[in-house]
């Protein structure tokens, strides 16, 4: 019995035993063999238009620069490149794209897909260098924010039958967009469980949030038109999408981004609206029209349009208040004036 190891002294060994192991014990399988960078940066997209964007510029890159479409090893071999290298074969390829005639923005574009590959590379430790050397080209970024007035809109929705299914979908679509200038992406992703008809708020997961929810303060106008037509259509799970398709093949089904788009487009050409108009330029239209309505009050109105960046709303208040076009108009004047 005295020969026999303390408990105290059994702990102690198995501890140490436990320190002493190989960390790869458990996630070797993990660590084999090299890593696939695309693959994994892909993957870090959330955002399924944002995967679908990068794996196509990212392709357009070793196509142009390999003269085939990425693979783990062509992939592995351009990180593995030295710095200088790698500057030399980034900035040959921008030259092609601007040989090409390409627009500046899309230039920008798969320029940052090839950084973020290096980024993602150097994060996964097959990569040691950075592209920040490779400069965008400048941009202007003009943006026409000004879309409809109130008066367009309600000529649009005076059209709709709301004694119909599809009128009185169609009429809450429009009233959503309009009343709370939310992205078509965000219409699409709406469930009967986002919509407080008593609290007066919807749920959205807003864009660039993740899992991150909002709940938006909604008027009664929009509150009814919501409920009447979810009242009409008959299903209320609360896992099911508010916005549903009523063709026969897609009856439904979560309605699309494409299908929202094809249905503002239709509405303005029927009420007779020249301008090309889409989901986004309605919530331009709802953004520019609550400017006007408080008179530019851009702190009040970033609670509508969920913009991150004050910033943005200055686009918005500068194409409002046409600043250009009185100037141009009161310099061409005094030309006028001149003639008298």
């Amino acid at each position: 019995m005295l020969n026999e190891p303390r408990f105290g002294e059994l702990v102690k060994v198995e501890l140490e035993a436990c320190l002493s192991a190989p960390i790869t014990r458990y996630f070797d399988a993990q660590l084999e063999g090299d890593p696939d960078v695309l693959a994994q940066l892909l993957a870090d997209k959330r955002n399924p238009n944002t995967r679908r964007a990068y794996e196509k510029d990212l392709r357009d890159f070793f196509i142009k620069m390999t003269g085939l479409p990425p693979t783990g090893d062509s992939v592995l071999e351009f990180l593995h490149l030295q710095r200088e290298q790698a500057v030399m074969v980034v900035l040959k390829y921008k030259a092609k794209l601007i040989a090409s005639g390409l627009r500046e923005a899309t230039i920008n574009r798969r320029l940052a897909a090839i950084k973020s590959l290096a980024k993602m590379g150097r994060k996964l430790g097959v990569c040691n260098y950075s592209l920040e050397d490779v400069e965008g080209e400048k941009v202007k970024a003009y943006r026409d924010t000004r879309g409809v007035d109130s008066k367009a809109i309600a000529l649009v929705l005076g059209q709709f039958d709301r004694e119909t299914l599809i009128g009185k979908r169609n009429y809450a679509i429009f009233l959503v967009l309009w009343g709370l200038a939310l992205r078509r992406q965000e219409i699409c992703q709406l469930n009967v469980g986002d919509f407080d008809f008593y609290g007066r708020k919807l749920r959205v997961l807003g864009k660039g949030k993740g899992t991150n929810e909002e709940y938006l303060d909604m008027s009664s106008d929009v509150a009814h038109a919501l409920a009447d037509w979810l009242i009409a259509r008959g299903e209320m799970n609360a896992n099911f999408p508010i916005f549903t398709a009523l063709d026969f093949h897609n009856r439904g089904h979560r309605l699309t981004t494409d299908a929202v788009y094809k249905i503002v487009s239709a509405a303005f050409k029927k009420a007779g609206v020249k301008k090309p108009m889409s989901p986004h330029r309605v919530r331009h239209s709802a953004i520019t029209a609550a400017l006007d309505a408080t008179d530019g009050n851009i702190r009040k109105v970033q609670k509508l349009s969920r913009h991150a960046d004050p910033r943005t709303l200055m686009i918005y208040d500068d194409n409002r208040n046409k600043d250009l076009w009185e100037m141009s108009e009161l310099l061409t004047g005094m030309l006028r004036d001149a003639d008298k």
